[in-house]
């Protein structure tokens, strides 16, 4: 099978192509690098299974000619991470919105089966936790871009919902809850990387808010496990699942456990939202998946502990620093 992967050189792009490539898959990825990273293929690039290409997911002609030598389709290209879609969110939207039109209208037009990546960003500030797949979903205003990426999501979701009533093409949306692991960088305000790069470097953790929210950490190998899952199942199309984990810590234990774990002196630091985001920024209490649904489906459950996937990206952000692994990791 020749699989299509948009975004596969992003972070979870990067270890989807990775297990494709195992299961004997041949594998084109397609990204624009402007978050995603040529570093994340170093393991496999030289694969003669696999063919990166750059190149802008809202070229219709390009990805259409794509999907046409393709057998199968992850859509993953998207701008990422709060802090860059709080910085671009014209570019954010467009590309998000844009890019997952394209490529739908393309896999409808050769009949291509294909995988949307979606986020638990869509569920807004809703206090239904867990959140379940068909919970009604609560957003701030729109003119606090908090929640531009969770309107951009909730409008490729509902595209795919389209594109399968009307078109009957095989589409399954995943909800994916904070997909953490190596690779990932911190470079786009993500919260695990941040605060083991800190940790390991003796500089404040910082903690945004009182650190009371809470979030579930999901190991990227759990997910991509999940998603293979939900694409090889012909009864996962025109559903929408969550996928992740739902052990869930707050975000100031989740920092004096990677501090302890990096056996680290740094001191924790309380910094307002509105000191690194701006007045665009709000944020929800508590963010939990209710699993039932995939687990009903194909029998997914999360495999790897909070701790193991600490200590996975502790050894991963060591080498990429040149630093020894902590004891209480290399033990």
């Amino acid at each position: 099978m020749r699989v299509l992967v948009t975004g596969g050189a992003g972070f979870i792009g990067s270890h989807l192509c990775e297990m494709l490539l195992e299961r004997g898959n041949e594998v084109w990825a397609l990204d624009d690098l402007s978050t995603g990273r040529i570093e994340n293929l170093k393991t496999f690039e030289r694969n003669p299974r696999f063919r990166f290409l750059e190149a802008d997911v809202t070229d219709s002609a390009m990805v259409a000619g794509l999907v046409a030598q393709s057998d199968r389709v992850f859509h993953l290209a998207a701008a990422v991470g709060v802090k860059y879609v709080l910085e671009n969110p014209l570019r954010s939207l467009i590309t998000n919105i844009r890019g997952s039109e394209v490529v739908l209208e393309a896999c409808a037009e050769h009949e291509r089966r294909v995988i949307l990546f979606s986020s638990s960003e869509v569920y807004g500030k809703g206090i239904s936790v867990p959140f379940s797949e068909d919970d009604d979903r609560v957003l701030g205003p729109t003119h606090k871009l908090r929640w531009s990426y969770a309107c951009g999501k909730a409008v490729d979701e509902c595209l795919a919902q389209a594109y399968w009533q009307q078109r009957q093409l095989p589409v399954t949306v995943v909800r994916c809850f904070n997909t953490c692991g190596p690779r990932q960088t911190g470079a786009y305000g993500m919260v695990i990387p941040n605060m083991v790069t800190r940790a390991l470097r003796g500089d404040p953790i910082l903690v945004y808010g009182d650190g009371l929210q809470s979030r579930c950490f999901s190991a990227v190998h759990d997910v991509v496990r999940g998603v293979l899952q939900l694409a090889d199942n012909p009864k996962t199309v025109g559903e929408i699942f969550n996928i992740g984990t739902n052990e869930e810590i707050t975000v100031l234990g989740l920092a004096e456990r990677i501090r302890t774990l990096c056996n680290s002196s740094s001191a924790i630091e309380f910094v307002q939202y509105e000191q690194i985001y701006g007045r665009s920024f709000e944020d929800m209490r508590r963010r939990v998946p209710d699993l039932n649904k995939i687990y009903r489906f194909v029998g997914y459950k999360p495999e790897i502990k909070l701790d193991q996937l600490l200590e996975m990206t502790i050894r991963d952000t060591c080498e990429r620093m040149g630093k020894p692994v902590p004891g209480k990791v290399a033990a």
